[in-house]
């Protein structure tokens, strides 16, 4: 097996979960596992929640391929597909007994042709997603009550939930995000006032359940801080929470320089004084950015150490000076020693982006080595 590796805690990731649950309790649980669980296998994260007693009480992914992979790995769980609905898979919905979410005309129409073709008897659960103010997917909010009207209306459907999505919930404080909110409690309060029918209320997601307690209705949607990450820098950490995804590599070789001389192509690192350098078989293929060019680090038998010359596709180097280093010591490129740490927002803080793009951003070519 391949000696750079990402290790996946799994015990990391119960007790995150358990974590949230106890913070939002009684809400439910609907735990985001697009994108292979953000990058950390997706089986493997829905096999460990669910091996919890008190498991999440729904799954949600961004594709229907995502949620036709849990169908056939045996999760049985109610399970939320965020994307839109199109024509040419839209029975997988029923065959997979998945929910759909909808927000127009065509969506309604949609669903109803497949169900008539197929001879579907079943009613159709949805969930029907509104726009307070994303600006991305969702029937507008000054038009989703007559929209969720007509749906409670027709007998194809069930309305098994209704949702939102926050643009600034990891802002602590956020006036958009507390508009937001109002606008969705102001829908919800009109709905019920007219006795209509609205499933599972949700719209927290890992912002708004750090920071917006208000905001958790019936049910939350944990993302990032399911993996260990707070979705910003300004939530604030009301919730412990632990990273889930380590990336361990070994020395792959040392080699000494003298001053003068560069390293890696276009030769961006020049040495001032006699070196050794080590390489790593960890590169921008692997999802270490040539961002991190000159401006990453490794801890190596704890030290830390600098990475020096352009990111290779393959393969970085680091500068370790005199130390006593030799061919198969560990190099931790993220996660923790007994002294050092280098996480996720390291590399964040140098790439200028999120915890959510570097663990999604690791690449399949790189083994997940699970752990509980």
């Amino acid at each position: 097996m391949r000696c750079s590796q990402a290790i996946i805690n799994l015990s990391n990731l119960k007790k995150n979960f358990s974590n949230i649950r106890k913070k939002v309790h009684p809400a439910k649980v609907m735990a985001v596992v697009k994108a292979d669980a953000y990058g950390h296998g997706v089986i493997e994260v829905v096999n460990a929640l669910n091996s919890l007693e008190d498991k999440p009480e729904y799954y949600a992914v961004a594709l229907l391929d995502e949620a036709v992979q849990l169908r056939e790995n045996g999760i049985i769980q109610p399970i939320l597909v965020f994307d839109t609905i199109a024509n040419s898979d839209v029975t997988d919905y029923f065959r997979y007994n998945l929910i759909p979410t909808i927000f127009t005309d065509s969506d309604i129409k949609s669903l109803i042709s497949a169900k008539r073709k197929y001879n579907y008897k079943q009613n159709i659960c949805v969930h029907i997603k509104v726009d307070t103010g994303m600006n991305r997917l969702g029937v507008n909010h000054n038009d989703a009550f007559d929209f969720i009207r007509k749906v409670s209306m027709n007998d194809n459907f069930i309305i098994d939930g209704i949702y939102t999505h926050f643009a600034t919930s990891d802002v602590y404080n956020s006036c958009f995000a507390k508009l937001q909110l109002k606008r969705f409690n102001q829908l919800i309060t009109r709905l019920k006032d007219k006795n209509i029918a609205t499933g599972l209320i949700h719209l927290a997601n890992s912002g708004a359940i750090i920071n917006m307690p208000d905001s958790y209705f019936d049910m939350v949607r944990p993302g990032i801080s399911l993996y260990g990450y707070y979705p910003s820098q300004s939530t604030n950490e009301s919730i412990e929470l632990f990273p889930v995804m380590s990336i361990i590599s070994k020395v792959a070789s040392v080699k000494k320089i003298k001053k003068g001389d560069t390293v890696s192509y276009s030769r961006k690192f020049k040495a001032t004084k006699p070196t050794k350098i080590v390489s790593v078989s960890f590169g921008y293929a692997d999802g270490y950015s040539r961002g991190m060019t000159n401006k990453g680090s490794a801890i190596i038998n704890e030290k830390i150490f600098k990475q020096v010359g352009v990111v290779t596709m393959d393969r970085i180097m680091f500068d370790i000076g005199n130390a006593d280093i030799n061919v198969g010591d560990e190099v931790i490129l993220l996660g923790k020693s007994k002294k050092h740490e280098i996480s996720g927002w390291d590399w964040c803080n140098v790439l200028k982006t999120i915890p959510y793009e570097i663990t999604c951003s690791i690449s399949k070519r790189v083994p997940r080595i699970y752990v509980d």
